[in-house]
C-alpha cells in the first residue's frame, strides 16, 4: 500500500496562490492514477483534479483554468498548483490514488488509505 504525505497548505487571501505537494512512499506510485481531493467543513469529500499514469488530467468545473495537477514519477510526487484562489476553495486537501481510474474519479478508495491532508484557507 502506498503511504502519502501532503504539504503546502496555508492561509491566503482571495486571488492568491498555493502549491500543494504529495509524496508517496512505495514502489507502486508510478502504476497509480492519482487525485487531489478536498473536504470543507460539513461537506462531503470531493474530487478536485486527477491525473493518470501517463499524465492525462481532469478537473472539476469550478477549478478549471485556475488549478493544475502534475506528477513526477521519478520523485513519487504529485502536485496541485492553485492560482486565483477563492473562499470556496477552503478545505482540507488530500491526495490519493489507485490503479483503477474509475476508483480515483468516483472516490472509491480504501478508507485506511487516506493521510492527514493539508489545510487550505482562503480569506475574502
Amino acid at each position: 500500500q502506498v503511504q502519502l504525505v501532503e504539504s503546502g497548505g496555508g492561509l491566503v487571501q482571495a486571488g492568491g496562490s498555493l502549491r500543494l505537494s504529495c509524496v508517496a512512499n512505495g514502489d507502486i506510485f508510478s502504476k497509480n492514477h492519482m487525485g487531489w481531493y478536498r473536504q470543507a467543513p460539513g461537506k462531503q469529500r470531493e474530487l478536485v483534479a486527477a491525473i493518470t499514469t501517463d499524465s492525462t488530467t481532469t478537473y472539476r468545473d469550478s477549478v478549471k483554468g485556475r488549478f493544475t495537477i502534475s506528477r513526477t514519477n521519478a520523485n513519487n510526487t504529485v502536485f496541485l498548483q492553485m492560482n486565483d484562489l477563492k473562499p470556496d476553495d477552503t478545505g482540507v486537501y488530500y491526495c490519493n490514488g489507485d490503479r483503477f481510474w474509475p476508483s480515483v474519479l468516483q472516490i472509491r478508495l480504501r478508507s485506511d488509505s487516506w493521510a492527514q491532508g493539508t489545510q487550505v484557507t482562503v480569506s475574502s
